[in-house]
């Protein structure tokens, strides 16, 4: 794989390709592909695919599928609903699956109508000067934005409190409190 080539901003596809570490295990195509440079952000390596979709665009259309999946399966383990930490196992882990699901569903429809709305800076914690990526994905901003709501019902006595101490920070508690309102109708 060393010697095929593969540089920054090049896709190859070898059809019918003979894979084997030690003996031959069959023939596949082997799609290749190493994202270029964007935004000065660059991928330490490039992707080897051992694929039977037929085509390059294919291949990469299905795993790039995959990194969606790889996300939303560490949203429901360690990134947001600690499925792992059951300990539950066959109907019990099934209908705990299925709810998960559904409130996983109700928290990326949330983070999506964030966007569109352009709160979600106000919702998350902004993004730090050296980090390029985003700090929270669509269904962690949608799960921060219940948490607003939740807050704003239990501490709205307190915050105004902490206004009249602090008056040069009012005009950030207002972004916030209009983020929150329009989050409520939909939540």
């Amino acid at each position: 794989m060393k010697e095929v080539g593969l540089v920054p901003g090049i896709s190859l596809y070898f059809p019918g390709v003979k894979v084997r570490k030690t003996q031959p295990i069959g023939k596949f195509d082997v799609a290749c592909k190493w994202q270029r440079k964007y935004r000065g952000l660059s991928v330490k390596e490039g992707w080897f695919i051992l694929t039977n979709l037929g085509s390059l665009n294919s291949a990469i259309a299905a795993y790039k599928k995959r990194m969606g999946i790889e996300e939303s399966y560490l949203d429901y383990k360690s990134g947001g609903y600690y499925l792992e930490g059951t300990g539950l196992k066959g109907k019990r882990l099934m209908t705990l699956i299925l709810l998960i699901a559904v409130a996983y569903s109700n928290a990326v429809m949330q983070g999506t109508t964030l966007e569109m709305k352009s709160v979600k800076k106000y919702i998350v914690r902004p993004k730090e000067s050296k980090i390029k990526y985003q700090r929270r994905s669509t269904f962690g901003s949608g799960l921060d934005s219940q948490q607003w709501v939740t807050y704003k019902d239990k501490y709205t006595g307190a915050v105004q409190e902490l206004m009249k101490l602090t008056p040069n920070k009012r005009h950030f508690y207002q972004r916030g409190m209009r983020a929150v309102t329009q989050i409520m109708p939909s939540s």
